[in-house]
């Protein structure tokens, strides 16, 4: 069955509305990904996933990190983009399965999909600059980069890496442990396309995927300030007043924000008179 636009989106703010079960971030991602890949099934890709995790079910690997990483990396061969990295493929992972490469966020989720098919706790990481997954199991605990064939890191490994990002300066801290919430992860995997989309001067494309974020997402305001700024750049001033408004009515909003929202619609309600 090939899902069409309406209906994905329909399922999408349903998880939104919801929230995300452990077993619906591979599913989630396959959704959005359909919504750029139109008339493409996705059972074929859904029973991938299954596959994936039944390879790594037979895997005889002490940790978890080595099981994983014998089996996506190792005998599914998935790897980093370092080629293209700023292919927007990489950000869908309908590609991604397609190509057996892709962004390290994309990558994770495949991780954490197929760790989880298998009882395994595992989450992204709040690091910086490079989506990192922590897996956990009876075999113990590993720190796995997705997108450098799903090595594990240890404490000396995490700061080269952030080091490599921030600066020789950049500490490590225990924030950098911290867990991300699957709607992060989705969310932050969305965020890549826009900004290429954005970069390529597609706006409409750009403003879609913000949409597509705030079904997944109703409760963030900031989306809804991101559709309005983007509205306005796309001339359409009435709709992005109707944002910019609704965004100032919402709680929890940092006070630059709101004063700069102010500024903008100040100056789009007097471009109506």
């Amino acid at each position: 069955m090939v899902p069409d636009p309406e209906s994905t989106r329909a399922t999408l703010a349903g998880f939104g509305e919801s929230g995300l079960t452990e077993a619906g971030l591979g599913e989630a991602a396959l959704l959005l990904a359909s919504l750029d890949q139109p008339g493409v099934p996705l059972a074929r890709y859904r029973d991938h996933l299954a596959s994936l995790a039944g390879a790594a079910g037979q895997s005889s690997a002490d940790d978890p990190g080595a099981a994983l990483r014998q089996v996506i990396a190792g005998e599914f061969g998935y790897e980093g983009d370092r080629k293209t990295y700023d292919d927007p493929q990489n950000a869908n992972l309908i590609r991604v399965i397609d190509r057996r490469k892709g962004l390290p966020v994309a990558l994770g989720i495949l991780y954490i999909q197929t760790a989880r098919a298998l009882g395994l706790e595992a989450c992204g990481l709040n690091f910086p600059n490079h989506f990192l997954i922590r897996v956990q199991g009876d075999g113990g605990r590993a720190i796995v980069d997705p997108f450098n064939g799903g090595v594990s890191l240890d404490a000396r490994a995490l700061r080269d890496l952030l080091a490599h990002f921030q600066g020789e300066t950049a500490t490590l801290t225990q924030a950098h442990y911290s867990d991300v919430s699957d709607l992060d992860i989705l969310l932050r995997l969305q965020n890549n396309i826009k900004l290429r989309l954005l970069r390529d001067g597609k706006l409409e494309p750009a403003l879609q995927v913000i949409r597509d974020m705030r079904l997944l997402a109703p409760g963030i305001p900031s989306l809804l300030r991101e559709e309005g700024l983007l509205l306005a750049r796309k001339g359409e001033r009435r709709a992005a007043i109707g944002c910019l408004r609704d965004f100032l009515t919402r709680d929890n909003i940092r006070e630059p924000e709101r004063v700069d929202v102010a500024r903008v619609l100040q100056v789009l309600e007097s471009q109506l008179n």
